[in-house]
């Protein structure tokens, strides 16, 4: 009788542990998902959630041809640029699928001076209008859906003196110092474009992590804190103005030595 209660005991504990393991074992599968889906950020209803199955392009390459020199004269210059591995005028594959703003127009190069918003150029080669003094030159490929393409060959960065160089034209710019240039959202969203507006940047010289760079965004007045170089997708504005503040951080919160930083946009929603 009394090895009968025994083994009875045992195959009961066995039963117990088994029983245990099993649930661990399921909290583990809830679990693990459901951390490596924590890409949204909600505050105040708006949304803030990385941009998931954009093609990665690592071997696109951009170069300017023209102009060859830093030093350019006051009026219309010629741009020209080489691309490699990437095509201009076509859509981007996925764009369809992530509900975004998109350009007809297809895959362009993103041309921005002194962190102004840019322009889209669907071709080489183009013409801009400068004005005497020293200038930031941006150029990086963008997606039909304006996510820019983040490699070290798919951009160029310069500074250019135009004209006539006076004392209130000077430019206070290194190219090789830690630098945020706004792209996106940009200009005025309307009927199904609203639901999904894209926030995407571009870094020279620096990258983003917990202990590094960051980015704080502030979407209107709601402040959310980026650590990782991506392009994100903002959801639940509301119709009207939306204010899109990045403040560029150092490792220790503080802002960083940069004459385009902060930088504050507005952006128009409507039906």
């Amino acid at each position: 009788m009394k090895n009968a209660i025994l083994i009875t005991n045992f195959i009961l504990l066995i039963l117990f542990n088994s029983c245990k393991e099993n649930q661990t074992n399921k909290n583990e599968e809830v679990k693990n998902p459901h951390e490596e889906e924590q890409v949204t950020v909600v505050k105040d209803d708006i949304n803030l959630t990385k941009l998931q199955n954009s093609p990665k392009f690592e071997d696109a390459k951009l170069q300017m041809k023209i102009p060859e020199t830093n030093i350019l004269k006051a009026g219309d210059n010629i741009f020209s640029f080489k691309v490699e591995n990437y095509e201009l005028g076509v859509t981007t594959e996925t764009a369809q699928d992530l509900g975004l703003a998109n350009s007809k127009k297809g895959q362009h190069v993103h041309f921005i001076l002194n962190n102004n918003p840019y322009s889209a150029h669907y071709e080489e080669q183009f013409s801009k209008n400068l004005e005497a003094g020293e200038h930031t030159v941006l150029a990086f490929l963008s997606r039909s859906y304006h996510e820019s393409v983040k490699n070290k060959d798919a951009f160029i960065l310069k500074k250019i003196r135009v004209g006539e160089i006076t004392s209130d034209n000077q430019l206070d710019f290194n190219v090789d110092k830690p630098h945020l240039f706004y792209s996106r959202p940009k200009g005025t969203y309307s009927g199904k474009d609203t639901k999904r507006i894209l926030l995407d940047f571009y870094l020279a010289n620096a990258d983003l992590s917990e202990d590094g760079f960051k980015v704080k965004a502030k979407i209107n007045g709601q402040e959310f804190m980026i650590t990782e170089w991506v392009p994100y997708v903002i959801e639940g504005l509301k119709m009207g103005e939306t204010t899109i503040e990045l403040n560029f951080l150092d490792k220790d919160n503080n802002m960083v030595d940069s004459p385009y930083n902060p930088v504050k946009r507005t952006i128009i929603l409507e039906e």
